[in-house]
């Protein structure tokens, strides 16, 4: 967890507006942070991450108390804000690969009221654990015959990021943005928390009384698990110093 928390962007997204370096982008949580303990695949996929974002409390909590310094929550949502400006402002191109063709076609719609200067290309994968052969280059062929500026990847954590460490040198894109249920936020198809709970770290509260039956193993039993971890690495740490 300490190392992870070493590699967490601590300063605004100000990074690369012009779109000439290739980067991979991801955002870490508390959900994330369990999982990395147990899987060393979703580990180094984010390790090897150019910029990591905080997306979440839990990853403010953890920098200040394993690190010392404070940071500001930046969530996927925000990421994609950023990216979509950005594109607007220089006639960019991006791609989404994810989600369903419903809510590709509800992001299309908003994108051209949105964000009229900016090119899109959109590709709904099978929803399976695992893609075959075939597939994944059906994916790849997809995404490098449009060759976006941004590739924005909503498969749902940690799918999503482990796809895109094992495919990202043959992505032909400058910006890879794993960015999951930013899909359904801005198709809405999902809402999103209000701003003043966001604003008081209670996102994650909103989406649990949304959805309790899907989300309360995630945020009841897996903030607990957290929690329990990070006192574990806290303690580590001071032994070890």
């Amino acid at each position: 967890m300490y190392k992870l928390l070493l590699k967490v962007r601590k300063t605004p997204l100000d990074f690369d507006v012009s779109f000439k370096e290739k980067l991979r982008i991801n955002t870490i949580n508390a959900y994330l942070f369990n999982l990395c303990l147990k899987d060393k695949e979703l580990y180094n996929a984010l390790f090897q991450s150019d910029i990591l974002l905080p997306d979440g409390v839990g990853a403010q909590m953890a920098s200040k108390s394993l690190t010392g310094i404070s940071i500001k929550k930046i969530s996927g949502y925000e990421l994609f804000i950023h990216e979509m400006e950005k594109l607007d402002q220089v006639s960019g191109k991006c791609f989404f690969l994810g989600s369903s063709e419903n809510v590709l076609s509800l992001i299309r719609n908003r994108l051209q009221v949105e964000y009229p200067n900016v090119k899109s290309g959109f590709y709904s994968p099978p929803f399976k654990p695992v893609f075959s052969v075939e597939e994944n280059q059906s994916m790849l062929d997809a995404i490098n015959s449009f060759s976006p500026d941004v590739l924005f990847v909503g498969m749902t954590a940690p799918k999503q990021e482990k796809w895109v460490a094992t495919h990202f040198e043959r992505i032909s894109a400058k910006h890879i943005c794993s960015i999951g249920a930013v899909f359904d936020f801005y198709a809405g198809t999902i809402s999103r928390a209000p701003q003043w709970m966001i604003n008081l770290g209670l996102e994650w509260f909103y989406r649990f009384i949304r959805e309790p039956k899907r989300m309360w193993r995630r945020y009841l039993l897996g903030n607990t698990i957290f929690l329990y971890n990070l006192v574990s690495q806290k303690i580590i740490r001071g032994k070890a110093r």
